[in-house]
């Protein structure tokens, strides 16, 4: 294995730019979405691109406003129960944690004309509210004995090495910065024998993009709805990481070195706004068929980051600096910040749906993005605007890593008098490429609705399924293989929406 010394000095080395990923990350998590709504629409897996009627529909097609007919009001509160399981270094944990969130809060202004009016424009509707479009809360960890040539001290941090380096020298876990040197204690060039490192991390995200959404639809002889809109996305997104390595040896092993443990703390924030606009179209032949159709343009974002680390090291030997002792050190980055603005694919949805008289309806959309096409670029204007970086590489990696992707959801809704019974499923195509593990991510879902004079009360639970490949570090050593942390999420959601109409 290479020598303490000699996996910081030299892995440590680069340019001090962005955190503990690259931004191809950011542009694909930004650019996905999941079914969104009401508890009507997620309770039938999100297909709503023909539905109409239903707020939460509103998000993927706004010609169904025109299908309104009465005001409404609702909201959306729910939870969810994060739960995953990561296999990683030959061990498998398991983590959870749970969430409150918002749905959906919407208004929908109906206007009808009446039956005797001569006019072939029959309804419109007018709706204002907010959606749920992406949720980023997650929490993960693993924990395990990595191979000596795939530990942390062999790592190199693309991003942020020049700022990793300069915590690894104030701890005094390498003795040279920009070829200065400062330190001759033998524990700095000897290896750590035959024993690994125990080695962890947890990775705690939180966050999401909420859509403020302005929207009108109206229908033309009841035959041919038409809608337009415009979405404000509000994106917050946190993740901290805490990474943890353990020398197993102790100071009577005969090739014990000083280095006893270390906790590296590395946190991102990040707020931005987005914009984008929506067009779509339903066609209605006849009273039991529905053919649906929309477009959302790419959404435009601006990003601004803080970035910052804390670097803790603790000695199983004292070691000397100078004429001082030490038996542990820390030190701390300043934050780094970043302006930047992200441009996300293209989006085009199909859908049909099937009434079946009063007993119900089935519905399907298909929904087709290409994530290569996102974008990333310095913002001039931003808070942090004198902060600059190279976005080549990162839009380069984009358009190599990722891929065109198609969206299935299905679902259908049961009526039973006043009692409504739905179910549905949805699978979000693979991002990626090329990989050797499918990262799609699939969704089952199911719900209950209660009609009652102006009052309606639904519920809904979406269980998802997905796989997730963690690269933890970039490794220094040549043909080396880069250490990878499968992360399976098993997120359950529960949504309640209730309504008035007037």
């Amino acid at each position: 294995m290479k020598t303490l010394k000699y996996a910081f000095a030299v892995a440590l080395m680069g340019s001090a730019s962005h955190a503990f990923a690259q931004y191809q990350v950011d542009a694909l998590r930004n650019s996905q979405s999941q079914p969104i709504g009401t508890a009507r629409t997620l309770g039938i897996g999100g297909a709503g691109a023909a539905i109409g009627g239903d707020y939460g529909a509103v998000g993927i097609n706004p010609a169904g406003l025109g299908m309104f007919q009465r005001s409404e009001i609702s909201f959306s509160p729910g939870v969810s129960f994060l739960n995953t399981s990561s296999q990683g270094f030959g061990t498998t944990t398991s983590e959870s944690r749970n969430n409150l969130n918002v749905a959906s809060l919407g208004m929908v202004f109906a206007h009808r004309r009446p039956d005797g009016d001569p006019s072939p424009w029959r309804a419109g509707a007018f709706s204002l509210g907010l959606i749920r479009t992406a949720d980023f809360n997650q929490r993960f960890r693993y924990d395990g004995n990595p191979p000596q040539n795939q530990d942390f001290f062999q790592r190199l941090d693309e991003d942020h090495g020049g700022a990793l380096d300069e915590l690894a020298y104030n701890t005094f876990l390498t003795d040279s910065i920009n070829g200065e040197r400062r330190l001759s204690d033998p524990f700095l060039a000897t290896g750590f024998g035959d024993q690994p490192l125990r080695q962890g991390e947890t990775v705690n995200t939180t966050g999401a993009n909420t859509q403020v959404d302005i929207a009108y639809g109206a229908s033309y002889q009841d035959k041919f709805y038409i809608g337009g809109g415009v979405g404000i996305v509000l994106s917050r997104y946190s993740t901290e990481r805490i990474t943890t390595v353990v020398d197993p040896q102790t100071v009577t092993d005969e090739e014990a070195t000083s280095f006893g443990s270390l906790r590296l703390r590395s946190a991102i924030d990040t707020r931005g706004t987005g914009i984008n606009a929506r067009l779509g179209l339903i066609y209605r032949p006849v009273d039991a068929l529905r053919i649906g159709a929309s477009i959302q343009t790419p959404t435009y974002f601006q990003f601004d980051e803080t970035y910052n680390a804390s670097l803790q090291a603790q000695f199983d030997k004292p070691i000397k600096v100078g004429n001082q002792t030490y038996s542990s050190a820390s030190d701390a980055i300043d934050a780094e910040q970043l302006s930047y603005t992200l441009t996300t694919p293209f989006r085009a949805t199909g859908g049909i749906s099937a009434v079946i008289g009063k007993y119900g309806f089935l519905s399907g959309d298909v929904e087709y993005l290409n994530y290569s096409q996102a974008h990333l670029a310095n913002n001039a204007n931003g808070s942090f605007a004198n902060s600059a970086r190279d976005f080549g590489g990162d839009n380069d990696a984009v358009s190599s890593l990722y891929s065109s992707a198609v969206n299935v959801r299905l679902g259908g809704e049961l009526r039973l008098d006043v009692l409504r019974v739905r179910a549905g499923f949805a699978h979000y195509g693979d991002p990626y490429r090329d990989v050797s593990v499918s990262q799609g991510r699939n969704y089952f879902t199911g719900g209950l609705g209660l009609r009652q004079g102006n009052f309606f009360l639904d519920v809904a639970g979406v269980y998802a399924q997905s796989k997730q490949l963690y690269s933890p570090y970039t490794l220094f050593v040549r043909n080396t293989k880069t250490p990878v942390v499968e992360v399976n999420s098993k997120p359950l959601t529960t949504t309640i929406t209730a309504g008035i109409l007037f």
